[in-house]
């Protein structure tokens, strides 16, 4: 018989049930060795220009620019990862929401508490919220540190638009930076919730939601699509490099938010419909 923890019944209390949500995603080997994966990316990127050199019209936008710029380690590692690996690991946590309540059988105990469905799943998305933010942070911080370290940052940083500013707003903007992939990736979350309640099997799920990423960029990457290019939910990931220019260009930012907020909103109401009426046997 599953043991259900004390602390997820005693009334339920949404800060308690949430916390405790948090230590389950946080505690799993699997999330903690993908954090690890995220964090590697700026370190390796940083260590091999730094001993091997950049190679001068090749990889990102911003890898030329890291010699004497610490900061743009961090963009160059966000650029590096946001094609793969940071949809695998909000695929991955997303999915295994719901399925892996599921497939391990904890599911079925969880709703015979006074907790409800709509608040078991707030509860998971705003976990899975949680950890797309830790992952993008962590890429962020690792990537400055490192940076820095290496490189240096010197007095200022000079942006995409050539103007020089202080450190202080340097990791503003990063912040900024990461806050709005934040949001990009939320999105993609959504999609992942709906997905984990379709399905018993995370990993069909996760296979399905990185599937869903991948088929988006190839169309994003074929000219004759141009029209359908700005509804999908990729397209307006890469538009953060609005943030490293002087004045920043925020009105370039809104149809990225806005299209975040719209497949958030469809899928993870999606998400609430089925999962209220889902039959759950396991």
């Amino acid at each position: 018989m599953v043991h259900v923890p004390a602390a997820l019944t005693a009334g339920f209390p949404t800060g308690r049930l949430f916390l405790s949500e948090l230590r389950l995603v946080f505690g799993r080997r699997r999330n903690q060795a993908a954090l690890a994966m995220l964090a590697a990316v700026p370190v390796v990127i940083a260590v091999a220009v730094r001993f091997a050199g950049s190679s001068e019209g090749r990889g990102p936008a911003f890898l030329a620019l890291v010699n004497g710029n610490g900061l743009f380690v961090a963009l160059t590692a966000l650029a590096v990862a946001l094609p793969l690996f940071l949809p695998l690991a909000v695929s991955a946590i997303a999915a295994d929401s719901i399925a892996g309540e599921a497939n391990l059988g904890t599911l079925r105990y969880l709703l015979t508490v006074p907790v409800g469905r709509t608040r078991l799943l707030l509860v998971k998305f705003a976990a899975v919220i949680a950890y797309t933010m830790a992952g993008i942070a962590l890429i962020g911080a690792v990537g400055a540190a490192v940076g820095f370290g290496l490189f240096g940052g010197g007095g200022s940083t000079a942006l995409l638009s050539g103007t020089q500013v202080g450190p202080a707003e340097a990791l503003a903007r990063l912040g900024l930076v990461c806050l709005y992939l934040s949001a990009c990736l939320v999105a993609l979350a959504a999609v992942g919730l709906f997905a984990s309640t379709l399905t018993e099997q995370p990993i069909g799920a996760t296979i399905g939601v990185v599937a869903v990423t991948v088929t988006f960029q190839i169309l994003e990457a074929v000219p004759q699509l141009a029209f359908l290019h700005p509804f999908l939910l990729t397209h307006y990931w890469t538009d953060f490099g609005e943030l490293l220019r002087d004045p920043i260009g925020f009105g370039a930012l809104v149809p990225g938010l806005i299209s975040a907020l719209v497949y958030t909103t469809v899928f993870a109401s999606a998400a609430w419909a089925r999962f209220g009426s889902k039959d759950v046997t396991s």
